[in-house]
C-alpha cells in the first residue's frame, strides 16, 4: 500500500501528526526527540500530581515524568536508540516492547542506569532522521503491535490443548498494559474529516480475510431450562466444550487465509501454539460477544458458587475479572465491525517475535500490510471518529496480556471467574 496518508496518522503519546515509527512505535517528531534525549542523558523525573497527567500536544511539555512513563507504556524501546546517539537507530529488527511495571519504574526512578556508567551517550536533540518522510522508517519496521511470546508448545488437538495450557508453567509477564492508556486523545492536531474513498488493494484483502472467518453462531448448547440450578462440574465442562469449538475454528481459519500458501507449517504451528487463546479471546469478545455474553451468560446466572470458592479465589484471578469487563466495555463502545475484526485477528495472529519463527522477515511485511490496510478501512468507514484506529490496536497487547494472566488462574476458578465477569457485563450494558 502506498504510504503517502503519513500526515493523517497522529502520535499515539501526545495525539500530534506522526511522522513515522520512531524505537518502535508510531510518534511525533516531539516525542521522538524526548524519549531519546530523556534515556540518552539518564534523566530522572518527578511528577507533582497522581502520575496520570493528560498527554496531548498542548500539555504534553507540562509533566516530563508522565510523558516518558506514557513513551514506556506505550511500548517505545529505548534499545533501539543508538549508543553513541548518533542518528538512524539500531538493532533494525526491534520493535515495541511491552515490559513490566517493574522494569518501567526502574527506569523512571533512575535504578536502571546505575549500572550503565560505563556508556558513553551523547545529545544530538532531535537531530534523529531514522524515519523518512513518507511516515514509515526503512530502518524500523516491525509490527506495530509486537509484543515478545513465551516459546510455550502446545500440541493442537481440541481440548486438551486448552487444559493443558491452563495447567502448564506460569507464563511471565512480558507485557504490562494499563487500562488508562485507552482514554488517549488526539483531537488537538487533527484536520477535519475529508470523504475520500478506499483503496481497491485494501478492499480486496479486506474482503479476503472476511472471508476466512467463520462468523456462523457458535454450535455449542448454551440453552438450560428454568429453574435448573447448574452445577461447578456442568458449567466448567460447557466451558470446555466451548473453547474446543473456538479453537477449532482458528485451526480451521488458518488454511483459509489469503497468505496460507505463503508461509511453512512449521511457522503456522508456531503461530498458532502462541497465540490460539489471545485468537480466542478477541473473538468472544467481537463476533461471538452477543452469543457468549447472552445465552452463556443465562448459564452463568445459574451457578451458585459455595463461600468456599469465594473465599478460594486469587488476586490472579480478580485481576484478570476486572480487565476482561474493562475491555469488554471498550469492545461494547467501539462496536467492532467484522472487517475491523478480521484485520485485528490477522495482526495479532502475525507476530514475528515468537520464538521459533523460521521466516521473521515475512512476517513483518505481512504483518504490516495488514496494519495499513486496517487503518485504511477505519478511517474510510469511520472518518468522524479520528482516535478509532488507535484504540482498536491498543486493545491488542491487552489481549495479550489478559490471555497470558489467565494461565495462572487455578483450573477450579474459571466458572466463578466466568460467572462474575458475565454478570457485571450484562447488568452494565443494560443500563447504558
Amino acid at each position: 500500500l502506498p504510504d503517502d496518508r503519513a500526515d493523517q496518522r497522529t502520535c499515539l503519546i501526545c495525539g500530534d501528526r506522526a511522522t513515522g515509527l520512531h524505537y518502535g512505535i508510531i510518534s511525533c517528531e516531539g516525542c521522538k526527540g524526548f524519549f531519546k534525549r530523556s534515556i540518552c542523558n539518564k534523566r530522572v523525573y518527578r511528577c507533582s500530581r497522581d502520575k496520570n497527567c493528560v498527554m496531548s500536544r498542548k500539555q504534553r511539555n507540562r509533566c516530563q515524568y508522565c510523558r516518558l512513563l506514557k513513551c514506556l507504556q506505550m511500548g517505545m524501546n529505548r534499545k533501539a536508540i543508538r549508543e553513541d546517539g548518533m542518528p538512524g537507530g539500531r538493532n533494525k529488527s526491534i520493535g515495541p516492547v511491552q515490559i513490566s511495571e517493574e522494569e518501567i519504574e526502574r527506569i523512571m526512578s533512575g535504578q536502571e542506569f546505575e549500572g550503565e556508567a560505563n556508556i558513553s551517550w551523547s545529545n544530538n536533540g532531535d537531530s534523529d532522521h531514522s524515519s523518512p518522510g513518507n511516515g514509515v522508517s526503512e530502518s524500523n519496521q516491525p509490527s506495530p503491535v509486537s509484543t515478545p511470546s513465551s516459546s510455550r508448545s502446545v500440541e493442537l488437538n481440541g481440548f486438551t490443548a486448552l487444559r493443558d495450557q491452563y495447567i502448564g508453567t506460569p507464563v511471565s509477564t512480558h507485557y504490562q498494559y494499563l487500562p488508562h492508556l485507552f482514554n488517549y486523545s488526539a483531537h488537538s492536531a487533527l484536520m477535519p474529516p475529508q470523504t475520500r474513498s478506499l483503496d481497491p488493494q485494501s478492499h480486496s484483502l479486506i474482503n479476503q480475510l472476511v472471508s476466512a472467518e467463520d462468523l456462523e453462531p457458535l454450535g455449542t448448547p448454551m440453552l438450560i431450562e428454568d429453574g435448573y440450578k447448574v452445577t461447578q462440574a456442568e458449567l466448567f465442562a460447557l466451558l470446555c466444550r466451548l473453547a474446543d469449538e473456538l479453537l477449532f475454528r482458528q485451526i480451521a481459519w488458518i488454511k483459509k487465509l489469503p497468505f496460507f500458501c505463503e508461509l511453512s507449517i512449521k511457522d503456522y504451528t508456531c503461530l498458532l501454539s502462541s497465540t490460539w487463546q489471545e485468537l480466542i479471546l478477541l473473538s468472544s469478545l467481537t463476533v461471538y460477544s452477543k452469543q457468549i455474553f447472552g445465552d452463556l451468560a443465562d448459564v452463568t446466572s445459574k451457578y451458585s458458587p459455595s463461600d468456599d470458592e469465594l473465599h478460594r479465589f486469587s488476586e490472579e484471578g480478580m485481576e484478570v475479572m476486572e480487565r476482561l469487563i474493562y475491555l469488554y466495555r471498550k469492545f461494547n463502545q467501539l462496536k467492532v465491525s467484522n472487517e475491523e475484526y478480521a484485520c485485528m485477528k490477522a495482526i495479532n495472529f502475525l507476530n514475528q517475535d515468537i520464538r521459533g519463527l523460521t521466516n521473521t522477515s515475512q512476517l513483518e511485511q505481512l504483518n504490516k500490510r495488514y496494519w495499513y490496510v486496517c487503518q485504511d478501512f477505519t478511517e474510510y468507514k469511520y472518518p468522524h471518529q479520528p482516535n478509532r484506529f488507535p484504540d482498536l490496536m491498543m486493545c491488542l497487547p491487552e489481549i495479550r496480556y489478559i490471555a497470558g494472566k489467565m494461565v495462572n488462574v487455578p483450573l477450579e476458578q474459571l466458572p466463578l471467574l466466568f460467572k462474575a465477569v458475565m454478570h457485571y457485563c450484562k447488568t452494565s450494558v443494560s443500563k447504558e
